[in-house]
């Protein structure tokens, strides 16, 4: 896997969001040291990332939820023929390391876990946190819940789990595992779970298309797909 680059020394951008991280560190290395290229990763929640680039702010290839992709091919930034679905995941629920793990098998098991806990983490601006929010009011337990959780625009809300600032952290289920320190409780139940589907795609004016194509290929390989499990994704 070696290219011409277009500047000698020129670097892959790649903006994505932090469910990508636990991903990226392991495939980000290998990736460079196949292509010869240095992957420049830049993490935001779709949400901001959207603004960023409204801003006008680019990069070579994006990661995003495909709402996100698809926002981006119809106003023309992403080639829609690049577009491609890489991976799909849930949300879940993660404890400091060690700690007891709470029932959360059932609606109402969920519910009371929620209630019982002494504080509550989860981002405003990311697509779990969103949903979150509005599962709670679905759940009649907004006041409760709002008045001891501890939020954040985006990045990866069990950090504040493995410090010992919060006790409990709802997120998307490969940021929860990006963290160490903290164990995985579960996925929500399924009748409330809500699955976000991973896509990708390259920027249209991108200068480096063979390498950021080759990215693109990379993050299907077997060896990728096994990554992409074992961080908690389904890939597609």
């Amino acid at each position: 896997m070696a290219f011409e680059k277009n500047v000698p020394g020129s670097d892959l951008k790649l903006f994505t969001s932090n469910s990508m991280r636990a991903v990226l560190d392991p495939l980000g290395p290998e990736f460079e040291r196949a292509s010869g290229y240095k992957l420049v990763v830049s993490y935001d929640p779709a949400k901001r990332m959207l603004l960023r680039i409204a801003a006008g702010e680019s990069a070579d290839v994006a990661i995003l939820g495909s709402a996100a992709i698809d926002t981006l091919s119809d106003q023309g930034k992403i080639d829609p023929d690049s577009r491609r679905t890489l991976a799909r995941c849930g949300v879940g629920i993660a404890v400091r390391s060690g700690a007891p793990k709470p029932d959360i098998s059932t609606v109402d098991a969920l519910k009371r876990a929620l209630l019982e806990a002494k504080s509550i983490t989860y981002t405003v601006e990311g697509a779990s946190g969103m949903y979150f929010a509005g599962l709670i009011e679905r759940l009649g337990i907004a006041d409760q819940v709002k008045a001891k959780a501890r939020t954040q625009p985006g990045g990866l809300t069990a950090e504040l789990v493995a410090s010992g600032d919060v006790e409990m952290a709802v997120q998307q289920i490969p940021e929860l595992l990006a963290v160490r320190g903290v164990d995985l409780v579960g996925p929500l139940p399924q009748q409330v779970q809500n699955i976000s589907v991973v896509a990708a795609g390259l920027f249209a004016w991108t200068p480096e298309r063979q390498a950021a194509q080759a990215l693109l290929d990379f993050l299907i390989t077997p060896a990728a797909t096994r990554v992409f499990r074992a961080k908690g994704f389904e890939p597609a």
